[in-house]
């Protein structure tokens, strides 16, 4: 079709529309009455409590829930408490579910590879009442191997019904839980285990072979449990004899047959010992109480709406606070969780045999829990799609996604455009999600409002650290905003606190700006073996706990939070990584063609970059070895096939030193300038000013971004 024609018929399409808006226009305002959407996503979530000229305390103004209520009214005050209320009050109901599979199989690609797929079966499910039995039985098979009360054992895996399982097993033992990310590297999982002294370990099948190595490293592990595999069994011939090996099944059996009680924890006892990322250095475990994580749930079932018939979709790591207390709220409510992975979640999946269905297709789940880089993803997915097409379909395309998003800001949905344009990107996911809580670190507006509206649902973003229980903040159910972050939950405060050396006061206008700094139950007792750290991040003040975050936010006049910096030289990448800045400039300054480097990270991207100052003459020898012509300085560090021959050999350099794939900048701008503290960019003693060089070199920081 010619560029009139698409005209005419674009033309077409928008009088049909508005002659449509206008004969129905009465109705969607009689069924939907927009302006209490309006009115609810407007109102005030929180307000201060107490205000001076160098703080401020918000409190949140809803009031607890049905559910909230009934667990304290029921003295649901641990996560073994949980577990026994659930399995009497959903005893019949489908619990845990995992997907069945059958077989693997050679499937030929169209460039002749041969790649191994999965022949799948339907979702295989527990009931409440069941999972409580093999919880109580996985327990008593731990203390049958010699396990007792408040010794700490570690699970390294994967998230599936079994980690859940060995998780409640534990603490109906009164038995602390060392969570390990089964991505972590061996030097972190080693530490995490060496410091919480666990003679016991359970882990997957997939991630034994890792221990191959690691077991000479941790001499206090005399006991690996492992969660079999559907299909293959595990060589034992291959592990040392030093260490007893023994199945997830053979733990449960041995518990079914014994005379071992419950031994159920206090509020005051250690549920979990949380490793974080260990991106800074060495990780730290974050002490976390069965009174900071029942807390979390109380704040979570307040903020979110949750139905009877609701299925939540698990493939997030549980060794993250955040899913693992998505999923105790699950349970608490008594809705079904069906585990899935990356490898087999939708119809494209990489295990997924071609015309057979992905787990989310089989599951049709409602509701899922998410991170930044898993929407980013879908999103670009859905750009990439719409791009391929023609003109016209483009053009319709922009013309249904504007359409949708002018008349939501109004108040209203768009049930008719939703099912016609909208429904086959919806169907992706098996098409009745209508809830994505993400976390983790800060989404894009512009993701935010293109997953709402191609995808016709709602997502929750929500804020939180590891220390703070995963709660801090939590998006309104009606809040249409995107951007934001919510306000504070019913079981803690946030107190906003001058930030003199960023600029940030909470008398700043329009917003009150600071640090936040979170008060209440769901704030952990501190870091593992670290009295000092905890000093330092932690502090009682009228008779709360409180976590000083290292966040920079603005709070508007509907008491929702907007985190705009943070004031450590810690960020977090989209995926959730943290990066230490200061310690990837440290190794890449030791760089022959460094003389000073400034790395940032965007919190809604993946990777970071890089601005360096080089030496001029390290520089020139380099181009000259790779053949380059010689030029001026300032020329050179214009140059972009420059840039990508520095930014190569500082990747190089990176590895040598160890770091991260994620910590190693991506993108570099070749500075000419040489930092100085007359020029503002860093302190008197050398150290960098980062606010300041972001402000100079921010284009360039767009640039790289960009490219």
């Amino acid at each position: 079709m010619d560029g009139i024609g698409t005209s005419i018929a674009i033309g077409a399409l928008k009088a049909f529309a508005f002659v449509c808006d206008i004969l129905t226009f009465p109705i969607y305002v009689l069924l939907q009455r927009p302006w209490k959407v309006r009115e609810m996503s407007k109102r005030v979530k929180a307000q201060p409590i107490v205000k001076d000229s160098r703080s401020v305390i918000y409190r949140s103004v809803d009031e607890p829930s049905r559910t909230h209520v009934e667990m304290v009214r029921e003295k649901v005050n641990t996560l073994a408490d949980m577990m026994q209320y659930v399995s009497d009050k959903y005893a019949n109901k489908k619990c845990l579910g995992t997907r069945q599979i059958r077989g693997e199989e050679d499937e030929v690609q169209s460039n002749g590879r041969v790649f191994k797929k999965y022949i799948m079966g339907d979702y295989i499910w527990q009931t409440y009442a069941e999972v409580n039995e093999l919880a109580t039985n996985f327990g008593k098979g731990i203390r049958e191997l010699g396990n007792r009360p408040r010794e700490n054992i570690a699970i390294f895996a994967e998230t599936r019904s079994e980690w859940m399982i060995a998780a409640q097993g534990l603490f109906k033992q009164s038995i602390p839980v060392v969570t390990l990310y089964a991505t972590l590297g061996d030097d972190a999982i080693a530490h995490g285990i060496n410091e919480t002294e666990v003679t016991t370990v359970i882990t997957s099948y997939e991630l034994m072979p890792k221990f191959k190595t690691i077991l000479a490293r941790t001499p206090s592990v005399k006991t690996l449990i492992y969660m079999e595999d559907q299909l293959k069994s595990l060589n034992m011939s291959e592990y040392t004899s030093d260490v007893a090996i023994v199945k997830f099944s053979d733990v449960l059996e041995k518990g079914a047959t014994s005379n071992i009680p419950n031994m159920f924890p206090l509020p005051s006892d250690t549920a979990i010992i949380m490793y974080t990322s260990g991106s800074t250095g060495v990780p730290k475990g974050v002490i976390l109480l069965h009174s900071n994580l029942i807390e979390t749930m109380k704040a979570f079932v307040d903020s979110t709406v949750i139905y009877p018939d609701d299925i939540l979709i698990g493939f997030l790591p549980l060794a993250h606070v955040f899913e693992l207390l998505v999923e105790c709220v699950c349970l608490v409510s008594g809705i079904s969780i069906g585990y899935s992975s990356a490898l087999t979640m939708i119809d494209s999946s990489s295990k997924i045999k071609r015309g057979t269905k992905g787990d989310a297709s089989v599951l049709h789940p409602t509701c899922m829990t998410s991170v930044p880089l898993i929407l980013d993803r879908i999103s670009k997915g859905i750009q990439e799609k719409v791009s391929k097409g023609s003109f016209l379909t483009k053009t319709l395309f922009k013309f249904a996604y504007d359409y949708k998003v002018n008349w939501v800001k109004r108040g209203y949905s768009t049930p008719i455009l939703d099912k016609v344009v909208f429904s086959k990107i919806k169907n992706i996911l098996g098409g009745k999600v209508r809830l994505i809580l993400s976390g983790g670190a800060p989404l894009s507006p512009d993701t935010h409002e293109q997953i709402n509206t191609c995808l016709s649902l709602s997502v929750i973003q929500g804020y939180g650290l590891t220390e703070t229980t995963s709660c801090a903040t939590v998006m309104d159910a009606y809040d249409r905003t995107v951007g934001r972050v919510g306000a504070t939950t019913t079981v803690c405060d946030i107190m906003l606190v001058n930030w003199e050396e960023g600029n940030y006061r909470v008398t700043d206008k329009p917003y009150p700006r600071g640090e936040i700094v979170v008060g209440g139950g769901n704030v952990s007792v501190g870091y593992y073996k670290l009295a000092s750290k905890t000093k330092e991040e932690f502090f009682e003040l009228d008779g709360k706990r409180w976590f000083k975050t290292g966040d920079i936010c603005e709070i508007h006049d509907d008491g929702v939070v907007k985190i705009i910096d943070r004031k450590k030289d810690l960020v977090k990448l989209q995926a959730g990584e943290y990066v230490s800045l200061g310690k990837v400039e440290a190794e890449l300054k030791t760089c022959s063609l460094v003389d000073n480097i400034c790395v940032y990270g965007d919190s809604s991207k993946q990777y970071c970059v890089a601005l360096v100052v080089p030496n001029q003459q390290m520089l020139i020898e380099l181009i000259v070895k790779k053949g380059f012509q010689e030029t001026q300085f300032e020329e050179l560090c214009a140059s972009h096939e420059i840039e990508k021959v520095v930014l190569q050999e500082l990747q190089e350099h990176g590895k040598k030193c160890k770091l991260e794939k994620f910590e190693i900048p991506a993108a570099i701008k070749l500075c000419t300038e040489v930092w100085s503290p007359d020029m503002g960019l860093v302190t008197a003693a050398f150290k960098l000013r980062r606010k300041d060089i972001q402000e100079r070199y921010q284009h360039e920081i767009n640039r790289m971004y960009a490219s």
